[in-house]
């Protein structure tokens, strides 16, 4: 299975505890493509169709005649899990470089790495910062 950054899938969320999103439901999927070339599982991010959510900085709306989908929906960036490559499903299309542009920063938001992007953008060089 060739699973992309961006790729759109329905998933078998079940079971679950609490507030998680579940049952079989579209997940986006949000790991970069090495780790979805290599790794058993993937990170992805639940999508709902229920439009009375309130308004999160980490939920990007879609419509549905664009990315796939039977209706409109949110990608919760907030819903984020590693699950198994075996829980996707059906493949529903991918998103454009523009939609994910802004998936890209809710999931900044959503682990707080706003600052920290800024800070690394500011930095100039790109170079690898970690301690050895």
């Amino acid at each position: 299975m060739g699973i992309k950054k961006g790729d759109v899938y329905y998933a078998d969320l079940t079971p679950v505890v609490g507030s998680e999103q579940g049952g079989v439901r579209p997940v986006l999927i949000i790991q970069n493509d090495v780790g979805n070339r290599f790794s058993p599982t993937v990170i992805a991010a639940a999508i709902t169709s229920r439009q009375g959510k309130r308004a999160l900085p980490t939920h990007i709306r879609l419509k549905s005649n664009l990315q796939g989908l039977h209706d409109n929906s949110i990608v919760l960036l907030e819903q984020v899990r590693t699950i198994d490559r075996v829980r996707l499903k059906e493949y529903i299309g991918r998103l454009n470089a523009n939609t994910m542009h802004d998936i890209d920063h809710a999931i900044a938001v959503s682990f707080g790495l706003e600052g920290v992007l800024e800070q690394y953008a500011d930095s100039g060089d790109g170079a690898d910062r970690r301690e050895g």
